[in-house]
């Protein structure tokens, strides 16, 4: 859009639009991760901040925006001399999801480099946005190995190349922004830890503020130069201020006493390195200087550790960001005023505590809401009560629900590590840690033809199909004549993610002798695998007299986490409405996703009750995942001295195999690696189907 929405414009988000401009202010503070649902101007902010940088010195030609004062000694345009510079808006790159490892890094021009000899460099998306914005939206969807160059370039501040013996370094500095919905998926805690501070975003709860919201985007739509117009003084006004803080950064005195603050609070909430330390210094820092102050004061301490302390709190997967407020006061309080040179650190009403251009995000963190506590996981099992279970051949005790014999939901039982579950074949799916699959990055297993544009050159096979024609080609000497179709591209072998769909049981049965508490143990380890694996995940429930798709795919393993906590038991055994309903959810997925292969866990003890002929319905709804080829396992849950072996008749149905709770854990005796096999008909269309 040629007219981005002013920034002074926007309404609320507080937090946000603080975040942005501190990191205008310093970008060592190291980015910032916005997070929150959909519709919330995650990505809208971020555009207009662009418009508030102020321009920079580039030198004339040069690709990678060196500075005229100062040039990259290894800019790969270099050497620069005194010749021509001028002036550039500073640029906001966006990366987009799909985006390739070439097209963020840049590339070497191979072709040319085998035929001519040259060492052809075109430059990616990280030179394009050194000093500058580097937009990442969905930054949670971006593949782990992109984001892993991603995080190194803003970590050291250049990008290197090594491929094919070529080897290219360029400066790369920027402010990292990146925008997600926690609904579709976490970044892994690691990556978290990465991005300087984050910010929680949500919707306003307020009628006026959001009729202004949307009185402001309806005239901004109907007249985009009209409306920034009508902020044009604001936004100066902002931009000003940014280039005074910038001018005033290195005078900005950050004492022992705070110092000992920000060393305490990060020990206190148990912060694991000294990344939180460092960014928590360099944001209180750059919060004063915003503020137009020299000294770093403790309400400076208390906003950065707000930013900077949230997403490095997740202890485990599916712990929810966030932090005590009242503990951080009381740490701020028990080591404050140990800086004799500070003085009373709460007497600054002569500075400007407001860092808001326009009076919105002020100082003071009142009012923040809380993030929902994470599903707590209990070791202990919830008794159960005995009415409710569908005991053999007996019936449940009645209630007035429709699904009967509804009991209060078990606690989970204390996770546990998983054995290794896997779709057999090779497939083309999503890149992730679990099933064997061609991909761009892995060990070379072949060479074929390019299809496209040459990504990844196989080198020996190249030569070996050039070095036949080196006489028709006129070449006697020694040298090489390589043409198009002589390039061959690698075959690469690594892991894919798969969907991983839960088909619990919740009856009656399940809910009989405290048996739920370690079924819910068990899928909850199988969630954090998944997590771990960079698995999609979705969960159907059958109970009483029908099947509930609980969560539809998606990549948010926290939000099954949650759905499996609160999940009611009781009632009959639907095992035939389970597994169709299942199979319509795969259909479905199948046609939005038709690369990412599925697996199927169902977790039950394999009893079918209820309506007409149970065993026979729930036989021949097995029987079409064995038909489709989908991979499947079955967690057998029954207990007790006396097994009918349910369970694994329904596996020998479904084409896959069972294992019990026990043979589930990857350091049982009797669970050592099986790995998830279909049928061979099975094995065979699956084979099929990858090659």
């Amino acid at each position: 859009m040629s007219t981005p929405y002013p920034f002074t414009a926007l309404v609320g988000q507080e937090d946000l639009r603080l975040a942005l401009l501190l990191n205008a202010v310093s970008p060592a503070v190291g980015g910032v991760l916005v997070r929150g649902e959909k519709g919330t101007a995650k990505s809208t902010a971020v555009r207009a901040l662009s418009a508030l940088m102020p321009e920079v010195d580039v030198v004339s030609g040069c690709r990678f925006s060196c500075d005229p004062a100062s040039p990259d000694p290894g800019c790969p345009d270099g050497p620069h001399g005194t010749g021509a510079s001028g002036s550039r808006p500073a640029r906001m790159v966006e990366l987009p999801v799909g985006a390739s490892e070439d097209r963020l890094v840049g590339a070497l021009d191979i072709e040319r480099a085998l035929a001519e000899g040259v060492k052809a460099f075109e430059p990616g998306l990280l030179a394009d946005a050194h000093r500058g914005i580097l937009y990442v939206d969905e930054v949670n969807l971006l593949h782990d190995h992109l984001v892993d160059l991603l995080l190194d370039a803003a970590a050291m501040g250049a990008s290197y190349v090594e491929r094919e013996g070529v080897s290219v370094r360029h400066a790369s500095k920027f402010l990292l922004v990146g925008t997600m919905n926690p609904e579709e998926g976490e970044l892994r805690p690691q990556l978290l830890d990465r991005f300087g501070l984050t910010v929680e975003v949500a919707a306003s709860r307020e009628p006026d503020q959001r009729v202004e919201v949307v009185r402001r985007r309806l005239a901004y739509d109907d007249d985009p130069a009209g409306f920034a117009g009508r902020w044009a003084d604001e936004e100066s006004a902002v931009r000003a201020r940014i280039v005074a803080a910038r001018d005033l950064l290195p005078e900005v005195r950050l004492g022992d006493g705070a110092l000992r603050q920000i060393a305490a609070t990060c020990a206190a909430f148990e912060v694991d390195g000294m990344r939180a330390d460092i960014v928590m210094a360099r944001t209180a820092t750059a919060l004063a200087a915003w503020a137009g102050r020299t000294d770093v004061l403790a309400e400076d301490v208390r906003q950065a550790a707000l930013l900077a302390l949230p997403h490095r709190r997740r202890r485990a997967p599916f712990d929810a960001p966030g932090l005590d407020e009242d503990k951080l006061d009381e740490t701020l309080e028990e080591f404050g005023g140990q800086d004799g040179d500070e003085g009373d650190q709460d007497e600054g009403g002569d500075d400007d505590p407001d860092p808001d251009p326009d009076g919105g995000p002020g100082g003071g963190p009142d009012g923040r809401p809380e993030p929902d506590d994470a599903p707590r996981v209990d070791g202990e099992s919830a008794a159960q009560p005995e009415s409710g279970e569908d005991r053999e051949g007996g019936e449940p005790q009645p209630s007035g629900g429709g699904g009967g014999g509804e009991q209060t939901p078990a606690r989970a039982a204390e996770p546990f590590r998983t054995k290794v579950l896997s779709v057999p074949g090779l497939g083309e799916g999503a890149a992730g840690r679990r099933s064997r699959a061609r991909t761009e990055h892995g060990r070379t297993i072949g060479a074929s033809r390019p299809r496209g544009a040459l990504t990844k050159l196989h080198l020996a096979a190249t030569v070996q199909a050039a070095a036949p024609h080196q006489r028709a080609r006129g070449r006697s000497g020694p040298g090489l004549v390589v043409r198009r179709d002589d390039l061959r591209q690698a075959s690469r072998e690594g892991r894919e993610g798969n969907l991983v769909l839960f088909v619990v049981d919740a009856s009656g049965s399940m809910a009989a002798r405290q048996r739920m508490s370690a079924v819910k143990g068990a899928v909850l380890s199988l969630l954090l695998d998944a997590y771990q694996r960079r698995d999609k995940v979705g969960m159907v429930t059958f109970r009483g007299s029908a099947a509930d798709v609980a969560l539809p795919p998606t990549s948010s393993v926290d939000a099954a986490a949650v759905r499996l906590e609160s999940l009611p038991t009781g009632g009959r055994t639907p095992l035939a409405a389970g597994l169709l309903k299942a199979h319509e959810v795969l259909r479905v997925e199948r046609l939005r996703d038709p690369a990412r292969r599925a697996l199927v866990v169902v977790v039950t003890d394999g009893r079918a009750t209820g309506g007409p002929e149970p065993v026979a319905l729930a036989s021949r709804a097995a029987r079409l995942f064995g038909a489709d080829g989908v991979a499947s396992v079955v967690v057998d849950c029954e207990s007790g001295p006396v097994r009918l072996g349910l369970a694994g008749q329904l596996a020998g149905e479904l084409g896959g195999t069972a294992v019990t709770l026990d043979e589930l854990r990857a350091d049982s005796i009797a669970g050592l690696v099986k790995d998830v096999r279909s049928s061979g008909q099975n094995s065979g269309q699956s084979s099929r189907r990858a090659a």
